[in-house]
């Protein structure tokens, strides 16, 4: 599965933006999908996830102000972000969990970077 991220950028503190993630195949193949970050010198968390059946989950961080959709025809999930803070700003890496063999196996898209300034 190949993951393409877009919708980084600069916003000023209470902005929003939106994040997209298109994948190279059909998303209803896909266990989960998902949004991480990773801001420097921290570990890589998990933002948002959203299951095939639709099923959502958010780091605690985010619940209130992130939301995580997906769309099946465009084979497309999107975060959208809004009252953004600056400690949101990092870099995205988009996340595809897909079961091959009995086993979930990772992909990662090529990340993105969300500034939000003071």
């Amino acid at each position: 599965v190949q993951l393409q991220a877009s919708g980084g950028g600069l916003v000023q503190a209470g902005g929003s933006l939106r994040l997209s993630c298109a994948a190279s195949e059909s998303i209803l193949r896909i266990n989960t999908m998902g949004w991480y970050r990773q801001a420097r010198g921290n570990q890589r968390e998990l933002v948002a996830g959203i299951s095939s059946s639709g099923d959502t989950r958010y780091a605690d961080s985010v619940k209130g102000r992130f939301s995580i959709s997906r769309d099946n025809a465009k084979n497309t999930v999107y975060l959208e972000m809004n009252s953004l803070k600056p400690e949101d700003t990092a870099v995205y890496y988009c996340n595809a969990n897909k079961v091959r063999f009995g086993v979930g196996m990772d992909y990662w898209g090529q990340g993105t970077l969300v500034t939000v300034s003071s």
